[in-house]
């Protein structure tokens, strides 16, 4: 395949949790094996779906696609448009969609429907249910524009009755391959996991930085685990694999070391060392202490350190003629959790099967029973993640009635179980019937762990909010939001990935909800994180900073908004040395902030330093030169350099018209600028043409910024006052006086 990358996703800002899932859920599925290495129409069937390009980084305040966007259209093998009423409205998905039909590849776009109703906008009172952009719905003429021709895209709908969440994935990927649905839904194996991945990952690599006392807590609770559940014929070698493990770990008390990670994990390794040189005449200790040091491992993120461990326990009770069915059914949950946790969902569900196979339909014993039950709460849960929803459904049900009888109305086991239940009902599109059952595992969790933070309950609050936010519940959402993260500082301190991650999250949502001030505050808190985390020269934290600067801009702290964004662009600039499209964006983006701002000396050093950069990099005709071209025109103009400002206008006019039309609000803003230099230039007649014209463009087009159609009405009312003054004094023929720049440039911020 020659593209770099496999799709393109374009999407709304507001269909941001769409488009995460989408991204996942491609990039971690695996195609038949079958199929990989087979030629169809569009390529070799590939093992994975890597990358998927999804970027929304750059164009909150950008005038056009840029560099990154518009290179990634171009090394895309196919794009897949998330197709909602938001999307309809956006600009970015519009222009999106057309520069990648101007390539000739509208065969190889593919829409997904995850709200509001295809070609809604031809129905009476329903227009705004439209879920379609409008460069979706019309072929696109010869001239590169627009025809009347209605397209009529077949689209994978994701909405309730519909093809439903893993239905349509499976459509995409069948897209993207080249291959016919059947052969897929008859032998794919999914492999999306978002939320219990994250809930996982909260749960176990959250222990690498915890307390001695919850890696002391998992360790206990893994030994109680085995200990309670055997046979009196087991005591005592129960009671030893007891002693081994206090022995080893005593360090580990908070009482005595407040369990350092570093500590813990060299307590591991000579764990395993003795458990080879101590015990190789006593087998089934050494395979139950293989087995719990495996869980350890496990619990703390090291997944390749415990998957050995795990397989040689498995191996070594296989191979023992006396080993009980309910031990190898425990060793082979064990395994099962881990192949979950290392995305092989396959290996992971034979072995949840095979120990509910090994136990029978209706065990006796309690610890057959609990065991059973665990594989099908594992079972149901790798169904979930494999999109099989009425499977999953059931096994967790079966799961949830097994524990209840087990334990009553409240345990730990029950509230993960509701939890995972509540989440399948939800991707059934059931979220009414999804959001008690999450309210029940909540209140179940405080009633369990009191004030006590716990990564059960902190996961349960935060699947919780995810559930309010999607009902529309977004204060409600928040404070959940809120209450998970303090509980997770509670849990893992304040220096962890998942804390960074919901605190972005959290400030995404404020943003959202209009909340600026909060929204900076919440993302600065991440930003402090990733730079603990991470250092401070890093991609992430440059794109926080890059985020942070945004905000600032939209509640009008322009000097903090500045400083934010000069700071991300010297990231850049130590991460990418030499021209590198980031830097240049940023750069532009600063100069033009410095234009509006009045700092002119200052923004057109930025402003050329950005257009010299894109020259190298791109071609004369690219739009990111034209893009540069037109924001240095508005400097020259503010600056009463109105020669300058003409040529560099009309250039920019020239490239936007041949790479979109006459008629682009991005042509149009070119357009004004140039109508201004002419007012100043005294050619009245032509300035009023052109800026008649991309007024006229920029107040239809639902794409074009306010702040343009602000700057182009000022430029008109300088025309008008302009002609005004000058009327009496043309008949004489004197010489021309210059609008002030503040009259030119004067506009809100972009």
């Amino acid at each position: 395949m020659g593209a770099q990358y496999r799709a393109f996703l374009s999407y709304s800002h507001r269909d941001a949790k769409w488009a995460n899932w989408l991204h996942r859920a491609l990039e971690t599925y695996r195609p038949p094996k079958a199929l990989v290495g087979t030629t169809t129409a569009v390529g070799v069937v590939p093992r994975r779906l890597i990358p998927i390009f999804q970027d929304r980084q750059e164009l909150a305040s950008a005038t056009e696609l840029g560099a990154v966007i518009n290179a990634a259209l171009r090394e895309s093998a196919c794009q897949i448009v998330i197709c909602s009423p938001d999307a309809a409205r956006s600009r970015w998905v519009n222009e999106e969609i057309l520069a990648f039909k101007r390539l000739g590849r509208e065969d190889r776009i593919f829409p997904l429907i995850v709200s509001g109703e295809p070609n809604a906008s031809s129905l009476p009172g329903r227009e705004s249910e439209e879920c379609f952009p409008p460069a979706l719905r019309f072929h696109l003429g010869a001239d590169g524009t627009l025809s009347d021709a209605p397209a009529e895209p077949v689209a994978a709908d994701a909405r309730p009755g519909k093809d439903g969440k893993a239905r349509a994935k499976l459509k995409l990927a069948a897209a993207v391959l080249g291959v016919g649905f059947d052969v897929l839904r008859r032998r794919e194996q999914h492999r999306r996991n978002r939320r219990l991945f994250v809930a996982a990952c909260a749960a176990t690599c959250g222990m690498v930085l915890t307390t001695g006392l919850a890696t002391y807590a998992l360790i206990q609770r893994s030994i109680a685990q085995k200990q309670t559940a055997r046979a009196e014929k087991e005591a005592d070698a129960a009671e030893q694999t007891t002693n081994f493990l206090i022995g080893l770990f005593r360090l580990a008390d908070p009482s005595e070391a407040r369990g350092s990670t570093v500590t813990a994990r060299e307590m591991l390794d000579q764990a395993k060392v003795r458990v080879d040189s101590e015990l190789t005449q006593q087998p089934a200790i050494q395979a139950r202490l293989l087995q719990t040091l495996g869980t350890v491992y496990t619990g703390l993120g090291l997944y390749r350190d415990a998957q050995p461990l795990l397989k040689r326990s498995l191996a070594m009770e296989r191979r023992m003629p006396d080993t009980e069915v309910v031990a190898l059914s425990e060793g082979l949950n064990d395994f099962a959790d881990l192949q979950s946790l290392q995305a092989d969902y396959t290996a992971a569900e034979q072995a949840y099967r095979e120990a509910i196979g090994r136990i029978g339909p209706r065990p006796k014993d309690h610890r057959s029973r609990v065991t059973l039950a665990n594989s099908l709460f594992g079972l149901g849960s790798v169904l979930r993640t494999e999109g099989r929803y009425p499977e999953a459904e059931r096994s967790l049900r079966e799961a949830l009635a097994m524990q209840t009888k087990l334990y009553g109305a409240k345990h730990g086991d029950i509230g993960r179980t509701l939890v995972d239940l509540a989440m399948t009902l939800d991707d059934e599109d059931e979220l009414k019937a999804a959001l008690p059952l999450m309210r029940s595992a909540v209140n179940m969790q405080r009633e369990l762990y009191g004030s006590q933070p716990h990564p059960d309950l902190a996961d349960a609050v935060n699947d919780l909010g995810s559930l309010l936010e999607e009902n529309g519940d977004y204060d409600e959402s928040e404070k959940m939001y809120r209450e998970a993260v303090a509980l997770r500082r509670r849990l893992y301190g304040d220096k962890h990935p998942k804390i960074a991650q919901g605190l972005n999250n959290l400030a995404s949502a404020m943003q959202d909800k209009g909340e600026l001030a909060s929204s900076e505050a919440t993302y600065l808190q991440a930003l402090a994180m990733e730079r603990e985390l991470l250092g401070n020269v890093h991609p992430e934290v440059a794109n926080t900073l890059n985020n942070v600067a945004f905000v600032q801009y939209d509640r009008g702290d322009t000097a903090g908004a500045l400083a934010t964004e000069r700071e991300a662009l010297g990231i850049y600039r130590k991460l990418f040395p030499g021209d590198h499209p980031r830097v240049a964006a940023v750069t532009n983006t600063i100069g033009l902030w410095l234009t509006f701002a009045g700092e002119y000396a200052e923004a057109e050093r930025d402003l050329r330093t950005g257009l010299e950069m894109r020259q190298r990099l791109f071609k004369d005709t690219s739009p990111d030169v034209a893009s540069s071209l037109e924001n240095l025109a508005i400097l020259q103009v503010a600056t009463r350099r109105y020669s300058d400002a003409l040529e560099s206008a009309r250039t920019a006019m020239r490239i936007f018209t041949h790479a979109f039309s006459a008629d682009n609000w991005r042509t149009a803003i070119a357009e004004s600028a140039a109508g201004g230099a002419l007012t100043g230039l005294g050619s009245y007649a032509e300035a009023e043409k052109l800026l008649g014209h991309s007024s006229a463009i920029l107040r239809k087009d639902p794409f074009a910024q306010a702040a343009f159609r602000t700057l182009t009405q000022r430029y008109l009312q300088a025309l008008h006052e302009q002609e005004h003054r000058k009327a009496p004094e043309r008949a004489a023929g004197p010489a021309l006086q210059r609008v002030s720049p503040q009259a030119m440039a004067a506009a809100p911020r972009p």
